[in-house]
């Protein structure tokens, strides 16, 4: 049973950072648009959005499979699952921020820069980090 959770709660993974990689990055183009260009602001916000309805099922599938393989495999009284749930919830976190930031552009009000997205969209890649180490070395 655990090999199946495990085989999912990565196939989840895997698919919800490949959103939580790219959504930040249209935000990038988005922040770029010039003001009259209205066509590509439009399409540019429909891919977000279409991005964000795909992803969040993904991200919550993810969550859900994480937290059962701790009980699974009776590790829930481990330090580091702790902290790599407290990450998850992190992400969680990232992910409907996004969505605010997603409402912000479709009502005009982006107050961020390109630049300021470039290193929002580097929060994900620092939390998978330190979940990897964690599920690897199991540290605590």
């Amino acid at each position: 049973m655990y090999l199946w959770f495990k085989l999912l709660h990565i196939f989840f993974i895997i698919s919800w950072f490949a959103g939580l990689f790219y959504l930040p990055r249209i935000y990038v183009n988005l922040a770029q648009v010039e003001a009259g260009n209205r066509s590509e602001y439009q399409r540019l916000l429909g891919m977000s959005e279409r991005l964000f309805k795909f992803m969040t099922p993904l991200g919550i599938a993810a969550v859900l499979t994480g937290f059962t393989i701790p009980f699974i495999n009776g590790w829930w009284g481990m330090g580091w699952v702790h902290t790599k749930v407290t990450l998850g919830v992190i992400l969680l976190a990232y992910h409907f921020y996004c969505y605010r930031i997603l409402l912000d552009f479709k009502e005009d009000r982006n107050r961020y820069s390109h630049k300021w997205f470039r290193v929002f969209n580097e929060i994900p890649v620092l939390i998978m980090i330190a979940a990897l180490y964690l599920v690897v070395f199991k540290p605590f």
